[in-house]
């Protein structure tokens, strides 16, 4: 016997708001209100570098949504920029979902992270919320035998006077734990 789904139709688009903007779609879990100054759409510039690269500077892009469940969803897309601020070529991409530590039913002021980029690395961050500062450091990296070697990050977000500020610091390819990533974007939704 053919299972029913076989030779079904397709079926309606995803039926479940994701949204950003929190005057719209379904109501913030109750677990996530700690969070909530994540919650938007940010748009901004940083700098990068690393042991054995030219620093460059970037444009991003970071969508962080949530669909009533206590997780959010993290998306991030950055860019290379010219020395005129234009656009050259698309860079880092990563999403991933963060997750407050939940017990007995209560949110924590632990979070858990786990972030997935296309080059072939996987990390599970953990850390703790303080106001409107998370800080996470890894507690596994995995990576694809095709990867780069990242062995470990660190990664501190914080909310200042509306901006949405990061600094990261990586090890990899043998190198320490150094700076990698750091940036400034404001809220363009939400």
């Amino acid at each position: 016997m053919q299972p029913p789904w076989l030779n079904a139709p397709p079926v309606d688009p995803y039926p479940f708001e994701e949204t950003y903007d929190l005057r719209t779609g379904p109501d913030l879990h109750p677990s996530l209100l700690g969070l909530l100054p994540y919650v938007g759409l940010w748009r901004g510039r940083g700098r990068g570098g690393y042991p054995g690269i030219e620093d460059f500077d970037y444009a991003q892009e970071i969508r962080v949504t949530h669909d009533g469940r206590p997780f959010l969803s993290y998306e991030s897309r950055a860019w290379i920029l010219d020395d005129a601020s234009r656009p050259v070529r698309p860079a880092y991409r990563e999403v991933g979902w963060w997750r407050p530590v939940i017990v007995d039913d209560r949110a924590t002021d632990e979070v858990e992270a786990l972030l997935t980029a296309p080059t072939g690395v996987m990390e599970l961050y953990v850390g703790r919320l303080d106001g409107v500062k998370l800080e996470l450091a890894t507690d596994v990296v995995i990576r694809t035998v095709t990867a780069k070697e990242v062995t470990a990050g660190q990664r501190l977000f914080g909310i200042v006077e509306g901006a949405l500020l990061y600094a990261q610091e990586m090890a990899a390819q043998g190198h320490p734990l150094s700076p990698h990533l750091s940036a400034r974007l404001v809220r363009v939704g939400g």
